[in-house]
This record gives structure tokens, C-alpha cells and sequence, in this order.
């Protein structure tokens, strides 16, 4: 069975938990600013093992220090499920500014 998109109102009462991130073009987007390159490479390989965890891969960028990170549910037409919210939430516990 296909992953099931939240309604917006679902999305909006959980993005109130997840406040670093954004809901644009049917995705999670966020950037983390990080000290240099390396921080910002164990950061990938870190959310790269908590993407693989929920089986859920996310694509990833980066520039430097920063990473972005763009999070959408193929099976569910790219759109926004519950799985990319235990992401993102996994994502924030990783990240300690």
C-alpha cells in the first residue's frame, strides 16, 4: 500500500513542532549552516544513517558548510507523509547549533 500524503492541516499542526523547516513545492526543505566542510560532511554521513534506519532517503546537498536537505515521499506522489516528519525530526536531534 502507497504512503499516505498529510492534509494540510495535518502538515501545518506538525511543521509547528518542526519550526527550522519549510513545506515548498510538496517537500520539507531546511539548510543547516555548519563550522566548516568536515562538520558538514559527518553531518551527512549522520543523517544518512538515520535515513537508512527509517528506510527513507532524503536528497541531500552541500555547499561548503551548509547542507540542505529536501524531504518527500515518492510512493505518495511526492508529497509530504509522516515518514518525512520522522526524518526531519530525526535530522533536528542530530543537529545542536
Amino acid at each position: 500500500m502507497p504512503a499516505q500524503a498529510l492534509t494540510n492541516d495535518e502538515l501545518s499542526q506538525q511543521l509547528e513542532a518542526l519550526p527550522e523547516w519549510t513545506h515548498q513545492n510538496d517537500a520539507l526543505t531546511r539548510t543547516i549552516t555548519l563550522g566548516d566542510f568536515r562538520e558538514a560532511m559527518q553531518f551527512m554521513i549522520a543523517i544518512g544513517f538515520e535515513a537508512e534506519s527509517l528506510q527513507h532517503h532524503p536528497e541531500i546537498t552541500n555547499v561548503y558548510n551548509r547542507v540542505s536537505i529536501r524531504l518527500t515521499t515518492h510512493d505518495a506522489g511526492n508529497k509530504v507523509t509522516a515518514l518525512d516528519i520522522a526524518l526531519a525530526q530525526a535530522i533536528d536531534s542530530l543537529f545542536t547549533p
